[in-house]
């Protein structure tokens, strides 16, 4: 086996077309597509969140008092 040719992949792809069928195989793009699209936005959520200052941990805690 030298490789693969366009040839061979044009079988190959005709092969998986006929046993799962355009539709399934849409469905499949469409819901890969939206899994690398939501992984990309909580990607992009993540470094908005680690790029912000922190505002609790800036101020000093204070002293606690005990009463007896």
């Amino acid at each position: 086996m030298e490789g693969f040719s366009i040839a061979k992949l044009l079988i190959i792809g005709a092969l998986i077309v006929l046993l799962f069928g355009t539709n399934k195989l849409r469905s499949l793009g469409g819901d890969l597509g939206a899994a690398i699209k939501g992984f990309k936005k909580a990607m992009s959520d993540d470094d908005a969140v680690t790029t912000k200052a922190p505002v609790a941990e800036d101020k000093p805690a204070g002293q606690v008092a005990h009463k007896e």
